[in-house]
């Protein structure tokens, strides 16, 4: 047959790597070279849908009784909580109070398909009904943390709280698992 003498036609392992490194050559220094208006981020006339902003949680009824007084967002936190690429908002709410240390709920708050739509509860991390009241908040890589104060005794007053702990959630197998920080395992005056 005609071509068999020569070195192309008769492919040793010394050719396929060689072949290989080309190709991977070819392929790292086409991620290099980029359109100048190239971005990780679409604008709203590329795709023609805007990006969805974190929900509003003045817009949210939430499952609290306050009874006269008003309900209160007291903090609020925006990210994406459990991976899917929509923006969540958790927010600390409370009844009003003059004095005192109201407890808190602290609620995940999803924003349906529909832009005109309300917000929506989609999960309770804290209910009020724990007796707990929250001091800080902060969503980060896709983790809520919050140091949250309560009572070690129900003879405490309720005015004053008297343990402190640092708590954490995070999404996993489809709800949100809560932690306890090791370093705020112990009981302490605040």
């Amino acid at each position: 047959m005609a071509g068999q003498d020569l070195l192309h036609t008769q492919p040793r392992p010394m050719h396929w790597l060689a072949t290989a490194t080309a190709i991977s050559a070819v392929v790292a220094a086409a991620s290099f070279v980029q359109p100048p208006d190239a971005t990780a981020t679409t604008s709203p006339g590329a795709t023609g849908r805007h990006p969805a902003a974190a929900p509003d949680p003045s817009r949210v009824t939430f499952p609290v009784d306050c009874g006269p007084n008003r309900l209160d967002v007291v903090k609020k936190a925006s990210g994406d909580l459990d991976g899917d690429g929509t923006t969540e908002t958790v927010a600390v709410v409370r009844c009003h109070s003059g004095t005192g240390s109201p407890p808190s709920g602290v609620y995940v708050l999803a924003q349906p398909d529909g832009r005109r739509a309300a917000p929506r509860v989609v999960a309770t991390l804290l209910a009020p009904a724990q007796q707990r009241s929250v001091q800080t908040l902060a969503v980060k890589d896709g983790a809520i943390s919050a140091a949250v104060l309560g009572y070690s005794t129900q003879d405490v007053p309720r005015c004053c709280p008297d343990v402190r702990k640092s708590l954490k959630w995070q999404w996993k197998g489809g709800k949100f698992v809560q932690s306890e920080l090791p370093a705020a395992v112990s009981t302490r005056r605040v």
